[in-house]
């Protein structure tokens, strides 16, 4: 199928759970699952399709009516992909659970989404509330899901035009997780806007992150929908098994976050051992890029085209792409405004300008928060823009460079520290992989950075060292007071580095030094 062929088919699709590309021979290889039971398990095409509708008959033969909930709370495997695509062609909304929050978090977004069911792994079961109806992968019987992929014929729901397709729940980083309601129009329009690969070739398409995330899950959609695509879907990111997954399956497309190429980093050996020359594309997003990781990338992928990709779950996994002229992106820049797309930069005093807040409007950006009309109200600007939270700067050929998380800026004697713009300093220090700034409390200058740094594989480095390095490259006030050591940044839920952990971490250092910092 040619890439003409290809949108007129999305262009043709009126429910997300359906939009797959079929193959006429029938027999193109959709997913090779290497989760469950017993992997590794491949599923066609048209074996994948055929499952999808009678999960979305079964459902509605079990009496879930339109609109109602069904979580998903499991590792990734071919059947979390398919009860998403069933639920949506019955016109249910899907709710992919993070089963790495604690249990009190995860029964509480199961009442805040007023779920009706749970399909869940043999492993998640024990978090589920007991009075709420579940069913489990990989298993038979009445409470067994296995039943439902029986291959059945379902004509699946036309949804209104803003009709809930998904909540994808936040990482509560700042609260409560929040139920984002994203809609079948929106992330179809997604899947028509998304660049597309064509090649002579089958590409096969690595997902490792998790499919409660927007990346992985918007990345096993867009390949569905698009002719000549596989993909490999790991039940967890292990930097061995990503490594060996590559290898064996001969990958050549990979979408990951900064945290996993990091870790990939620290497999030396086994990286020596094995063949990664099939890749051909690497696509990094989901959280901040540094100069000195795509660095790494190409040397480890230097037949790999790198990007830096940018989303979010809010707006929507297509803000940025190629500039109109066809200019190389510098950098680490996420690149040029979509031509759907609407967008502007503001500063703090609320005028647009080529550094502030990014604010989006495009077809994907959510709905609402579920239940949350105020934190909906805020997410808003009265002309309906979304406030994303990210600071950005657009260079004189328009491309767009993150600059940080406004929320993460801190003020040190007066003057505003982005811990990104710190971080992508410390790690163009050759020792050193992986870096994180944190404020810490400060009697005098209100905070001060403080920073943890990873070092790469054989090396060390002394604190003296990296501040050192950091006083010759930034403004004084930027330097890290303090620096420790760690074999690895600890990662939340999401496989973003965990950085309220890392503050607790580094305020309880302070405390036990005496609760200050001199310099």
């Amino acid at each position: 199928m040619t890439a003409q062929s290809d949108a007129a088919a999305v262009r043709g699709f009126f429910n997300l759970g359906a939009a797959i590309v079929r193959d006429p021979a029938g027999d193109q290889t959709a997913l090779i699952d290497l989760g469950g039971e017993t992997p590794p398990r491949t599923w066609t095409r048209a074996a994948l399709d055929a499952a999808a509708g009678g999960v979305a008959h079964g459902l509605v033969a079990r009496g879930l009516r339109r609109g109602e909930r069904v979580a998903i709370l499991s590792a990734n495997r071919a059947e979390f992909v398919i009860a998403v695509l069933g639920a949506l062609r019955a016109g249910l909304v899907a709710v992919p659970v993070n089963f790495k929050f604690p249990p009190e978090t995860i029964a509480g977004i199961l009442a805040d989404c007023d779920a009706r069911l749970v399909l869940c792994d043999g492993a998640r079961v024990s978090a589920c509330p007991p009075a709420l109806p579940r069913l489990v992968f990989g298993a038979d019987g009445a409470d067994g899901f296995a039943p439902l992929l029986s291959p059945a014929a379902f004509a699946p729901v036309r949804p209104a035009p803003d009709e809930a397709a998904l909540f994808l729940y936040t990482s509560g980083s700042t609260g409560a997780p929040k139920g984002v309601v994203l809609t079948h129009a929106g992330h179809l329009w997604v899947l028509r806007a998304r660049p597309r690969r064509h090649t002579a070739t089958l590409q096969r398409v690595l997902v490792a992150a998790p499919l409660y995330h927007m990346n992985a899950l918007n990345t096993v959609l867009a390949n569905l929908s698009q002719s000549n695509a596989a993909i490999v879907l790991l039940p967890s990111f292990t930097a061995a098994g990503c490594i060996d997954a590559i290898a064996a399956h001969r990958v050549s497309v990979i979408t990951a976050i900064p945290t996993m190429i990091a870790m990939l980093l620290r497999e030396p050996e086994r990286l020596a051992r094995a063949d990664l020359t099939s890749v051909e594309a690497l696509r990094i997003g989901s959280a901040p890029v540094s100069q000195a990781l795509v660095d790494a990338a190409r040397a480890l992928f230097p037949g790999a085209d790198i990007a830096n990709a940018y989303g979010t779950t809010e707006a929507g996994p297509v803000i940025f792409g190629p500039h109109p002229a066809g200019l190389p992106r510098p950098g680490v820049s996420v690149g040029y405004p979509h031509p759907e797309v609407a967008l502007r930069l503001v500063d703090a005093e609320g005028r647009e300008a080529d550094e502030g807040v990014l604010q989006v409007r495009c077809p994907a950006v959510m709905r609402e928060y579920h239940n949350r009309p105020e934190a909906t109200r805020r997410a808003f600007t009265p002309d309906g823009y979304t406030i994303t939270g990210d600071v950005f700067r657009r260079d004189a050929q328009g491309f767009f460079h993150f600059v940080g998380r406004a929320d993460d800026m801190f003020v040190c004697g007066g003057e505003n520290i982005f811990p990104g713009a710190v971080e992508e300093v410390l790690e163009r220090h050759p020792k050193i992989q992986e870096a994180c700034v944190v404020p810490v409390a400060d009697a005098l200058k209100g905070t001060k950075p403080v920073a943890f740094v990873v070092c790469r594989p054989g090396a060390s480095a002394s604190e003296d060292e990296v501040k050192s390095f950091a006083l010759a490259h930034l403004a004084p006030y930027q330097h890290p007071r303090r620096v420790w050591f760690l074999p690895e940044l600890p990662v939340g839920g999401t496989s973003k580095v965990d950085v309220a952990a890392l503050k607790a971490r580094a305020a309880a250092a302070i405390a036990a030094q005496g609760g200050g910092i001199s310099e």
